[in-house]
């Protein structure tokens, strides 16, 4: 019996997806998260799932950093991306990321059955008339991916609060733990990532955001 995570935050288009996953599967169990610290405890008592449908806007998602740290965490666990995003070079993004699929929000149903049913007999599937995808990442997006990836679940929550500008003490209340743990994991990010500061922390994440111009100028972000 195959196991499928679902991951998006919109009850209506989660619901949709369910629909779909069990038109492909109808023996499949379903598992739902709504949130990426929602999704980091649903794959921990999921290791095995044989499917993951991952939003790129969930509430403690940036960019392609959830996919990012997903895929190093997980590496056997196929990814299925769903956005609201048609742009060709993001679906390319998404699949150089380690993505099986990236299915637009605007697609029927049978389409996104399709996908399902694709990806899980070892195919990568893109929308029909999208471009091909990319074989490699720009140096930078490619080593800040791989960065993330090693972080441990809790740093990765931490990481990406830094990256929505978010202070030690607001981190701290929204984790429940204190601001001395929270500079503890600090330390610990920064060491990982090789940087030396809070600003290269959320530089390095940007260079996974959705629009590659963010932080225009600025290539380096290791000390």
């Amino acid at each position: 019996m195959r196991e499928v995570l679902i991951a998006d935050d919109h009850p209506l288009f989660r619901d949709a997806l369910k629909r779909a996953v069990l038109k492909a599967l109808p023996d499949a169990l379903l598992r739902e998260a709504d949130s990426v610290p929602a999704l980091q405890t649903l794959i921990d008592q999921y290791p095995d799932a044989d499917l993951l449908l991952l939003d790129l806007h969930m509430p403690g998602a940036s960019g392609f950093s959830t996919l990012a740290h997903v895929r190093g965490q997980y590496p056997g666990l196929p990814i299925i991306v769903v956005s609201a995003h048609e742009e060709s070079q993001v679906m390319a993004r998404a699949i150089a990321h380690g993505a099986s699929g990236y299915i637009p929000k605007s697609v029927p149903v049978e389409t996104i059955v399709g996908a399902v049913q694709a990806v899980l007999d070892g195919d990568v599937w893109l929308p029909p008339g999208s471009v091909g995808p990319e074989k490699s990442l720009p140096p930078g997006e490619a080593d800040a991916a791989a960065r993330v990836a090693d972080l441990t679940p809790q740093q990765f929550r931490v990481l990406t609060m830094i990256a929505e500008g978010l202070l030690n003490k607001q981190i701290a209340y929204d984790l429940g733990v204190s601001e001395a743990t929270v500079k503890a994991h600090m330390t610990a990010i920064m060491r990982k990532l090789g940087v030396s500061n809070r600003t290269q922390v959320a530089l390095l994440a940007n260079h996974l955001a959705l629009e590659r111009d963010v932080m225009p100028g600025h290539d380096t972000y290791a000390s």
